[in-house]
């Protein structure tokens, strides 16, 4: 229609596609999550909750670095800074044995879904720890 020279407002336009039959739909807004998310609970003593994740930074020469950061939610203590150029799953599964170790075991462990965090060595000592992630 635009193309004939015809000039359509968005009514218009909607009244033609349903007059003709068309199934070529307008789309749809972003989905939202539906109801309201409770706020997570915050821990009263620590090791009741670690929190796990990684920030990322590049040297002068442009080589990447990485950094581990572990934080006991209650206390807002940092555990510990694991700085590397690469941090597989094995390598994080160790240094929470180091932590456990020296400190004992928190009741849960959050993290957001990296793929450091999902690997194999991660799940299994997560099941042998009996933390809940």
């Amino acid at each position: 229609m635009r193309r004939e020279g015809l000039t359509l407002n968005h009514k218009k336009l909607f009244r033609h596609y349903r007059e003709e039959q068309l199934s070529v739909r307008r789309r749809g807004g972003r989905k939202r999550a539906l109801g309201t998310r409770a706020p997570a609970a915050v821990p009263q003593e620590p090791n009741q909750r670690w929190s796990l994740d990684f920030i990322s930074d590049t040297l002068d020469d442009g080589r990447r670095f990485r950094i581990l950061v572990v934080v006991d939610d209650c206390t807002r203590e940092c555990l510990a800074l694991v700085v590397d150029t690469s941090l597989s799953g094995r390598r994080v599964a160790r240094e929470l044995d180091r932590i456990i170790a020296g400190r004992g075991k928190p009741v849960m462990i959050v993290s957001d879904n990296g793929t450091e965090l999902t690997s194999h060595a991660i799940l299994r000592g997560q099941e042998e720890r009996a933390v809940a992630w």
